[in-house]
């Protein structure tokens, strides 16, 4: 299958690689240049992004709402698509965007699937992703096998694709909840001698007892932040999502509040680039304990 790539980042490398490897055809263009040695192997660098315009599948792998629109809408390549192709977009994006594009493929015969994932940049790479999928049946009928190839299941969220980013983004609001959770209950026990790598430890054996607890637990108890599997600034963006989709629903999200500005305190203090559980260092100096 002919298969356009959008968006080589920590994500994005992994994923085209995959998918090379299994045989497929892949053209990837980048916003930002890329050397060839950053480049998965048999994937083929397009020098313009009008390269991809003969894509059977379009895969995205951009970091915010602005990068997709700088490059579907702004950029043209949405016009340059063919009738009959689909557009997988595998990044976490507003609901507001994510309704917009679909609004946009559908006008141009073009497909629209929503795909945000689930997972740090060694998990694309190796194919563990949990993926999030919803848009046409058709056309994510005619992506089981791509999918099976990026991921190790795919959660189907119906057919409207926003409905896929409202789940995303409030899973990582979940996320961010547990991460400033283990922060707080870390630094109370803390404060009376309990180190925190035994307690994070037994905390994420019992109460948090999933992976992705077990590996921000220790990420914490080691202050091991750098280099980011998920940067902070990211995380930013998504609980600022998270906002924005509940006050469009009416819906209150006080903690999401507070997370925000634990979030606002760690990037004005210069750990923007950061893993995100350094959210845990707003709380530290909240306390005098940083």
């Amino acid at each position: 299958m002919r298969i356009g790539f959008v968006g080589l980042g920590a994500m994005g490398r992994g994923l085209a690689g995959r998918l090379a490897r299994a045989g497929h055809a892949v053209r990837a263009w980048n916003r930002s240049p890329r050397s060839p040695d950053a480049v998965p192997d048999g994937v083929v660098l397009a020098p313009k992004l009008a390269d991809l315009a003969d894509s059977e599948v379009l895969i995205s792998m951009l970091a915010h709402d602005a990068a997709v629109r700088e490059v579907f809408l702004e950029g043209g390549l949405l016009d340059t698509l063919a009738p009959g192709a689909i557009h997988v977009n595998m990044a976490t994006v507003s609901v507001e965007l994510a309704r917009d594009l679909f609004g946009r493929h559908d006008a141009c015969g073009v497909a629209y699937v929503a795909c945000p994932v689930l997972g740090r940049p060694d998990a694309a790479a190796e194919g563990r992703l949990h993926l999030l999928v919803a848009g046409p049946a058709g056309a994510v009928a005619r992506l089981e096998g791509l999918l099976a190839i990026l991921g190790q299941r795919a959660w189907r969220f119906g057919e409207r694709p926003e409905s896929a980013n409202a789940a995303k983004i409030a899973t990582n609001l979940a996320l961010a909840c547990a991460i400033e959770a283990m922060g707080e209950a870390a630094g109370l026990a803390g404060a009376y001698g309990v180190e925190a790598g035994p307690y994070l430890d037994m905390l994420t054996q019992t109460l948090f007892s999933s992976p992705a607890f077990k590996l921000y637990g220790a990420l914490i108890a080691e202050d091991r932040f750098k280099p980011p599997g998920f940067r902070l600034a990211l995380g930013l963006k998504d609980v600022t999502l998270a906002l924005a989709a509940g006050a469009e629903a009416a819906m209150p999200l006080p903690f999401g509040a507070v997370l925000r500005d634990h979030f606002l305190d760690c990037v004005a203090h210069g750990e923007a680039d950061s893993d995100w559980s350094a959210l845990v260092m707003a709380g530290r100096r909240h306390a005098g304990r940083a």
